[in-house]
């Protein structure tokens, strides 16, 4: 029984031994088929990549030889658009060539056209050069015949002026200040000047004073209030007072001989008696201060802000404005024959025709004048244009520029009193009555004649606005004068009622000068 048991032991485990081995052999055989299987799908599918790639081949090859077809269709193509182009070269070779040829023919066309333009272009220019000339010749003859013109109309308005027809000269006057500015013409000339002076009626005369008026000047800032002394011991403010001026009266002492008058920046007035007084108004404070130790004082001249110079005889002395009195006084063995103004200080004038410069009574600068022989009766001189203007004891009157030259001018007859500077307008007034304009950049320098009084004229000034000069005379009397010109035409063209008729324009003005209207 045992052994039956073993047996069949032995058989169990060989049959299991056989199953053990056949398992593994089966697993070994599948993992074979596996494994010959997995290279089959790879050879499979290296053979499908195989068949693929010979198919894209087939394709590209098939592909290449369609571009080589059209490769070779092109080539032909381009061997014959070569041909075409070497065609086209050749033609364009041909039409460059043509082309240069006709550039140079255009070349040679334009140099000629050129050549042709400068010379028609020389041709305008002369010819325009020469109309320019004729035009400018016609505009000079024009100006210079028009310049006659407005002298000659000048002078026959004065001619109508004193035959009494006011309303022709007012006409023929208007005229010839407008031909004579229109064409740059000189409105200072004698007859145009005189005709404005006389039709616009610009002077005026006043007779306020009972002696010889020997100074005046106005108050600073107005355009009205004058001061004027005299030597009848008078110092009168003269007030604008419509069309006229009225007098009021300051002081009238007779036994005062009132030789000079200034006023300083506060409007003091300060007006100086020959007999050693100074009579001092400030506003409404009035008082009389008598100069010691001065003998025949006869010109006032400011020195700064507080003090005056008063130049005597052989003396001269410094007034204290502050305190009004003498602050010091200097003797002098000089005669004083002009007082006046250099470059802001006091400047006095001696016999030997040395400028004595008055800084203050210690610093006294002196140098010689200009003026070589002769009496030097009056001085005055300009920074702005440099010129220096000495006026003579005879009536001769020597201008000297920045440059030192010297002119002579001659036209008083007498002592030349008071001399002004206005830019390059000389004014003068001399003991003959006459009070003189000299232009001073005029190529020939002649006086013109703005006031005649008949009685020695002693001292001018100008307003504040430079448009009116006022002159005092040893008659007692005080002439106001209209200066600017462009005033007087406007009072002219304010007289001027009506138009001239054209038989008027034919007779006074001429045919052959268009007409126009001289109202305005």
């Amino acid at each position: 029984m045992r052994k039956r048991e073993y047996i069949y032991m032995f058989v169990a485990v060989l049959l299991l031994g056989a199953l053990v081995a056949v398992t593994v052999g089966w697993i070994s055989e599948l993992s074979r088929v596996n494994e010959l299987q997995a290279e089959v799908n790879d050879l499979q599918k290296k053979e499908m990549r195989s068949s693929v790639m010979r198919s894209v081949s087939k394709q590209m090859e098939e592909i290449a030889f369609q571009q080589k077809a059209i490769s070779d269709e092109q080539r032909e193509e381009a061997i014959q658009q070569t041909h075409v182009a070497n065609e086209m070269r050749r033609n364009s070779e041909i039409a460059r060539q043509n082309a240069i040829e006709a550039e140079q023919n255009a070349h040679e066309q334009e140099r000629k056209a050129v050549e042709a333009s400068r010379v028609a272009e020389n041709q305008r220019q002369i010819a325009e050069h020469q109309r320019l000339q004729a035009e400018f010749s016609k505009h000079v003859a024009d100006t210079l015949s028009y310049i006659a013109l407005g002298r000659s109309l000048g002078s026959l308005a004065l001619t109508q002026y004193e035959a009494g027809n006011r309303t022709t000269a007012a006409q023929l006057t208007y005229a010839s200040y407008m031909y004579t500015t229109r064409y740059d013409g000189d409105v200072y000339y004698p007859s145009v000047l005189q005709s404005l002076m006389r039709v616009s009626e610009s002077k005026r005369r006043w007779t306020d004073h009972v002696g010889s008026v020997t100074a005046l000047t106005f108050m600073p800032g107005q355009y009205s209030d004058l001061i004027s002394v005299s030597t009848y011991g008078e110092v009168i403010k003269h007030v604008k007072d419509g069309n006229g001026i009225k007098a009021k009266p300051l002081l009238s002492d007779k036994g005062f001989d009132f030789r000079d008058v200034i006023i300083d920046k506060s409007s003091t007035i300060f007006a100086l008696s020959r007999t050693g007084h100074l009579f001092i108004c400030r506003k409404d404070e009035k008082r009389i201060v008598p100069l010691q130790g001065l003998l025949h004082p006869t010109a006032l001249q400011i020195i700064d802000d507080r003090t005056l110079l008063i130049v005597g005889e052989k003396c001269m002395a410094s007034f204290d404005v502050g305190s009004l009195k003498i602050s010091d006084i200097r003797q002098t063995d000089i005669k004083v024959t002009c007082v006046s103004r250099f470059n802001g200080h006091p400047v006095l004038i001696d016999s030997k025709n040395r400028m004595h410069i008055v800084k203050s009574l210690k610093q006294i600068d002196v140098k010689q004048t200009a003026v070589m022989s002769g009496r030097i009766t009056a001085y005055a001189s300009s920074k702005s244009t440099g010129y220096e203007a000495y006026g003579l004891s005879d009536g001769t009157i020597m201008v000297v520029d920045r440059k030192g030259n010297v002119q002579k001018l001659l036209g008083h007859q007498s002592r030349v009193s008071h001399i002004k500077i206005n830019g390059k307008q000389l004014y003068s007034s001399s003991y003959d009555g006459t009070l003189n304009l000299w232009m001073l950049d005029a190529p020939k320098i002649e006086p013109i004649h703005f006031i005649s009084t008949g009685a020695w004229i002693m001292k001018f000034t100008f307003d504040n606005s430079k448009q009116r000069l006022w002159a005092c005379d040893y008659s007692g009397a005080i002439t106001e004068a209209l200066i600017s010109v462009p005033r007087m035409a406007q009072k002219v063209s304010s007289r001027v009622e009506r138009n001239l008729t054209r038989d008027e324009w034919n007779y006074f003005i001429g045919e052959n000068v268009p007409y126009e209207n001289i109202k305005k």
